[in-house]
């Protein structure tokens, strides 16, 4: 990111201090096969999920609101509630592929609210950070 903080528009600013916590972030977690790096997006409505193997580029396993496998349940959840389930449902799925341990990449977001709900519920599934 070559522009200073000073030279943005204000517009950009937002984006521009969000994409530079994700590669603070990004320098320091790294995930393999069998430690994969569990990505976190957000949108206003929707939360996603994946296990990525960064050595191959390969996505293990991912979960999301919109996943078919919670539609049903995640109907008339709160968005905390949401997440944690989505977190879960991506531990049953590493584990299934015997997967234990990952590292949890934030992805710039603050690690409070649905960010950290996804890590609770992906331990309560049984992953270890």
């Amino acid at each position: 990111m070559k522009a200073t903080i000073q030279s943005l528009r204000k517009r950009n600013l937002k984006q521009a201090l969000h994409a530079r916590r994700k590669m603070r972030v990004r320098k320091k977690v790294d995930g393999d096969a069998t430690c994969p790096r569990l990505s976190v997006f957000k949108s206003a409505k929707h939360i996603y999920v994946q296990a990525i193997d960064d050595a191959t580029g390969l996505t293990l396993a991912a979960a999301s609101t919109v996943d078919k496998a919670l539609k049903a349940d995640i109907k008339g959840q709160k968005k905390l509630g949401a997440a944690t389930m989505v977190g879960s449902l991506l531990g049953q799925r590493l584990k299934d592929k015997g997967v234990v341990d990952a590292v949890f990449d934030r992805n710039g977001y603050r690690y409070r609210g649905r960010v950290a709900a996804v890590a609770a519920g992906a331990r309560e599934a049984g992953l270890n950070f």
